[in-house]
């Protein structure tokens, strides 16, 4: 199995290089405060910002947002340790009445991909939680990798360092002062290995000769809004490639990532560059914006490590070739440990069976546990944040070629949880009180899974109590 590799960036352009090289690589977007994470660096050195150099810049980001997603990976690892209580297994499939589909409405078994055992007799097991992860893929027992890769890319002209423009009359200015001149572009990264925390650094940088613009040009190209959100105004593999003339440096800097030098450092942490090949040479061509609903999901969704349909033995495509895992996190009343509401997640039109209630959660990437998985899903999607939860048992519902863990999890003492919808997977985020639960439009699995899952909810807080 490949290395995994997670980007920590939300550049399309970065993601495509290193996807049309071979590697898929997993998308964790940092959220630095770059202006913030410069400032402290100049003040450590006893200078101003605009007295760092360039080269000093792009190094200062791109480990800022390497180091950022390390932590946040930290987390999840540490929170994945702690987990205690029972792993539940079913295994619907074994029960005689598996092939029943009497339970199933017209709407269900129009969708191919919804699950509906209701009614069924599940066989089921148990085994404590740290048994069932012991020497199982995940980030807590890996030797070597992920690693996690940081870029940051200023564009030098005139002696000035330009970032993104990010407004018409900012970058209509800058392309006016770049018309027929030269510039460098610096770009700098940092690669953290998860497994050992060894990290390595460099910057790459290349001379851009450009073309005279005229302003309808300018015009032009602004209108497109390509040079609005990329560092120099410009870009090499876009609109804005026929207006370089020439380059002396490496292309692919250019575009935000050196292919070369990210090389370079995975060699310096004894990482060989082809052990992080994931995608075959034809699939680099053949990229789908598949559906996972009924709608297309937002063009910004890029193909990650685990993304895919498994077609199941139980005659339904689920979501997820790693399979797939969401938290069931509950709040706990102060004063009598019940249980009183859970985060439910109100699912994109795009997504499947859009427009219901569930929890967050979604495909297990490659390297992860299912915890793991369901940790660093829930936060990206739903902001439950890994230091303020303790997992206490899960349900796997386990088809054979795929399945699906739902991992319990309660508040810490003394900690709150504020769920927001962190990105375009929802239509809003919510604690919504256990009673009103069934009240909502539920996903299939959920509607099945709920009374069995309310149930055991209680009893886990009962188990709890002062925990």
């Amino acid at each position: 199995m490949s290395i995994p590799l997670i980007l920590a960036s939300k550049s399309r352009p970065r993601r495509d290089i290193l996807f049309n090289a071979g590697i898929c690589p997993t998308i964790r977007v940092s959220h630095v405060d770059e202006p913030a994470a410069l400032e402290c660096a100049a003040r450590q050195q006893g200078i101003a910002v605009d007295e760092l150099g360039i080269d000093e810049k792009v190094m200062i980001l791109a480990e800022a947002k390497a180091y950022a997603v390390y932590e946040a990976y930290l987390e999840v690892a540490a929170a994945s340790r702690a987990a205690r209580g029972e792993r539940v297994t079913g295994w619907p499939l074994k029960a005689d009445s598996a092939g029943d589909d009497a339970a199933e409405s017209a709407e269900d078994r129009a969708d191919a991909r919804t699950r509906d055992f209701s009614g069924v007799d599940v066989p089921t097991a148990s085994e404590p939680l740290q048994d069932a992860m012991e020497g199982k893929p995940g980030l807590t027992c890996s030797t070597v990798g992920p690693l996690i890769l940081g870029c940051d890319s200023l564009f030098l002209l005139d002696g000035e360092a330009y970032g993104k423009p990010h407004t018409p009359e900012v970058a209509r200015r800058r392309l006016r002062q770049m018309s027929g001149a030269t510039g460098e572009l610096w770009t700098g990264h940092c690669l953290i290995d998860f497994a050992t925390g060894r990290v390595a650094k460099g910057a790459s940088k290349a001379a851009v000769h450009f073309a005279e613009f005229t302003d309808g040009m300018i015009d032009a190209y602004i209108a497109t809004g390509e040079p609005l959100e990329v560092a120099g105004s410009f870009t090499l593999d876009g609109f804005g490639g026929a207006f370089i003339d020439r380059i002396e440096g490496d292309p692919s800097g250019i575009i935000g990532l050196s292919l070369p030098l990210a090389r370079s450092l995975a060699g310096q942490l004894g990482v060989a560059w082809t052990d992080l090949w994931n995608v075959k040479r034809d699939e680099r061509f053949g990229e789908e914006h598949v559906a996972v609903g009924k709608e297309l999901p937002p063009k910004e969704n890029v193909h990650q490590p685990g993304d895919g349909w498994v077609e199941c033995d139980c005659g339904r495509r689920h979501w997820g070739t790693n399979g797939a895992a969401g938290i069931m996190l509950a709040r706990r009343d102060p004063q009598t440990g019940e249980p009183t509401a859970i985060v439910m997640q109100h699912r994109a039109a795009w997504s499947a069976e859009g427009g219901t209630w569930g929890i967050p959660g979604g495909a297990i990437a490659d390297g992860e546990s299912p915890i793991e998985g369901a940790l660093r899903e829930t936060f990206e999607e739903a902001n439950i944040t890994p230091q303020d939860i303790e997992v206490v048992g899960s349900y796997c519902e386990d088809h054979g070629p795929w399945a699906y863990t739902t991992v319990f999890a309660f508040e810490k003492p003394g900690h709150e949880v504020h769920p927001r919808a962190n990105d375009d997977e929802s239509m809003e985020i919510d604690w919504v009180p256990l009673e009103d639960v069934p009240n909502r439009k539920l996903l299939t699995a959920m509607r099945t899974d709920w009374p069995a899952f309310a149930a055991r909810l209680a009893a886990m807080a009962d188990g709890n109590q002062g925990v």
